[in-house]
């Protein structure tokens, strides 16, 4: 396995392909958003990233949440304002990511455990405004 000592050499290899980064020890913050500006996946394979990092991997693809062991408060709401459905990754959300979550995609509830009663509303509210905008749309 190559060994990659200087930054420079670390950039250039992720650049070239995002799955050398699960190679390169302790990579630096600039070497890992290079990684996931190649392939957001390329968070699974960077251990204990930054919420720059995290907020960089989810912006695209809220699912890539899943492999982000403790994502912050922050990249959990993006996560779920890029895909509504991507709280079914997120352990013990906060009320503010659960609201989130179903404004953009009503379904997301089913991911919630014990939602609460302004979630349930919302959702309801959320999900009535969709089927009449459908309505409207199919006319």
């Amino acid at each position: 396995m190559k060994k990659y000592n200087t930054e420079q050499e670390q950039l250039a290899a992720v650049r070239n392909h995002w799955t050398v980064i699960q190679y390169i020890e302790n990579p630096s913050e600039k070497v890992q958003l290079e990684a996931i500006k190649k392939n957001e996946l390329a968070i699974k394979y960077i251990k204990n990233p930054s919420e720059k990092v995290q907020l960089a991997a989810v912006e695209n693809n809220g699912y890539v949440i899943k492999y982000i062991k403790n994502p912050s408060e922050k990249a959990q709401l993006e996560a779920v304002k890029n895909n509504g459905l991507a709280i079914e990754y997120i352990k013990n959300s906060s009320e503010n990511v659960q609201l989130e979550a179903v404004k953009n995609d009503w379904r997301a509830i089913q991911f919630i455990e014990n939602p609460s009663q302004k979630i349930i509303i919302f959702t309801k509210m959320n999900k009535l405004e969709q089927m009449i905008m459908f309505n409207i749309m199919i006319k």
